[in-house]
């Protein structure tokens, strides 16, 4: 594998009916060099935390003015509704919230999650979303059915590293309740400054009981690819989401990874919920063929727009894709291009399932309107809305990699009984010591199990699962997984024997 080099240069303004792809030439050495990949977007691609693949589109500016015809009756009723508050209402009427909430009722009346009415607050943190960093938990959330899930948390985010999952319900946070909430009015009090403590109840689908996570916010870059050596001939890169700089990160990461030896790739993407779509086809096109197809579109009318690699691909370098629940959207047209359109097998689990592309407007007075214009097929035609896709090769993970946080601030002690116990003796016998049960009664043989593992980590022994104990029991739970990752040595598996 030769090297990876990739020229900087502005992003220009494109309309959604165009497709200008930059030629793709091949460096002195042989190699694919990656330049500019502007794409079918009214102006530029954005990410949002709903998992979108996303256009974005001022189409208020401010020479342009939109006017109402008279001959448009529709309206007449709108009219006499404003009218009549206005004017009849037992005290005065703030226009702008009417007008807003107006507005706000007919993107809620599509009954579609991933378009949403943002009023200035909302489209500043939405705008912030995009940008090198922000400060939050770190975690991709959407509304479904009337409630806020968890679509993914980010890599190193305070969000993972208080378990959160992929499927979680957020029911409320610091006691006030989602119910009924879009995911950009629920960003606004999850989101806060860094330092900032946020208590989120948590409902897992399987436990019955609602959990209470504690996480202190923080500052969350947008750093998307991580890279690594898995052994002295494969590698194993993972994308956590497809951001601006995304394809830069990825083919610096290869070209440190060939450096160090890399003949074979596994390119992991679980728990990526999404992201760009001219990031997605520009890293598609590193590993399939020229003139395949990535992904169509299909608009309103069903007509259909075919978007085909540019690049030569990498045909040479063996590759394997690790998905999961957690991988949405631009991740799902990256797994279903490169298994339909070059062969590669797919490894884990089924994917989320999202299959549409939405675009933004932004107005005047800083609000802003998203919605949904498209949807997407896979090469071969399929739409993976609601459905996802199916690996290749179905592996799961361990039983104990499923398990829920457990809140540190809460005490749990000798013959004390709950869930919360339950998950505790879970973990402890995962990582090696015995509770002798794991019904949720907290026992005697329980409490020598916590004082063994406080003796072996050097913490106060006391026999009882309280901070830094429960911290430490969940984090050396976390390492167990890694270190036994089923899904990754499958992958490895199947790669090797692409390799010979």
């Amino acid at each position: 594998m030769k090297a990876l080099e990739e020229n900087n240069g502005e992003q220009e303004k494109v309309e959604l009916e165009k497709a200008e792809q930059e030629q793709v030439t091949e460096n002195k050495s042989g190699y694919i060099r990656f330049k500019k990949f502007h794409f079918i977007m009214l102006l530029l691609l954005l990410v949002f935390l709903t998992a979108g693949i996303t256009t974005f589109a001022l189409v208020f500016g401010k020479d342009k003015v939109v006017t109402v015809s008279p001959d448009r009756t529709e309206f007449n009723k709108l009219y006499e509704a404003f009218d009549t508050l206005e004017n009849g209402y037992y005290k005065d009427v703030d226009q702008k919230k009417l007008i807003n909430g107006a507005i706000d009722g007919m993107v809620k009346a599509l009954d579609d999650p991933y378009s949403d009415y943002m009023s200035n607050e909302e489209a500043k943190s939405f705008h912030s979303s995009i940008s090198s960093s922000f400060e939050g938990i770190g975690a991709e959330i959407q509304e479904k059915d009337g409630h806020i899930v968890i679509v993914s948390p980010i890599k190193g985010s305070p969000a993972e590293k208080a378990g959160l999952k992929p499927n979680d319900m957020v029911i409320s946070v610091n006691g006030k309740s989602l119910q009924g909430m879009n995911s950009t009015e629920a960003v606004t009090f999850i989101r806060g400054k860094k330092g900032t403590k946020v208590t989120l109840s948590i409902q897992r689908p399987g436990i019955d009981a609602p959990m209470t996570v504690p996480i202190v916010r923080d500052t969350i870059p947008i750093e998307t690819v991580y890279g690594e050596m898995v052994n002295d001939s494969i590698a194993k890169v993972q994308i956590t989401s497809f951001s601006s700089n995304t394809s830069k990160e990825l083919v610096t990461t290869l070209n440190d990874l060939q450096k160090k030896g890399m003949k074979g790739l596994v390119l992991d993407l679980r728990q990526n919920p999404g992201g760009l779509l001219d990031q997605a086809v520009s890293i598609t096109s590193m590993f399939v063929p020229k003139g395949k197809i990535i992904v169509k579109e299909e608009d309103r009318n069903g007509k259909i727009k075919e978007i085909a690699s540019q690049n030569e691909g990498n045909p040479d370098l063996p590759l394997v894709v690790l998905i999961d629940k957690g991988s949405a959207s631009a991740s799902e047209i990256f797994s279903a291009a490169v298994k339909e359109s070059a062969g590669v097998p797919l490894v884990g689990e089924k994917s989320f399932g999202k299959g549409t592309v939405q675009t933004a407007a932004d107005f005047k007075d800083g609000s802003n309107l998203k919605y949904t214009i498209a949807k997407w097929l896979t090469p071969n035609g399929n739409w993976i809305h609601k459905k996802g896709i199916v690996p290749d090769v179905t592996v799961a993970l361990p039983d104990y990699a499923t398990l829920p946080i457990i809140d540190p601030d809460k005490e749990l002690a000798l013959s004390s009984a709950s869930t919360e116990v339950q998950t505790a003796q879970k973990m402890l016998k995962a990582i090696g010591y015995d509770p002798g049960r794991v019904d949720g009664f907290f026992d005697e043989k329980t409490k020598q199990a916590v004082f063994k593992f406080q003796t072996a980590q050097k913490l106060p022994a006391n026999g009882v699962l309280k901070g830094d104990t429960t911290l430490k029991l969940m984090d050396l739970l976390r390492e167990k997984i890694k270190n036994n990752d089923t899904q990754l040595q499958k992958a490895v598996e199947v790669l090797k024997g692409r390799m010979k």
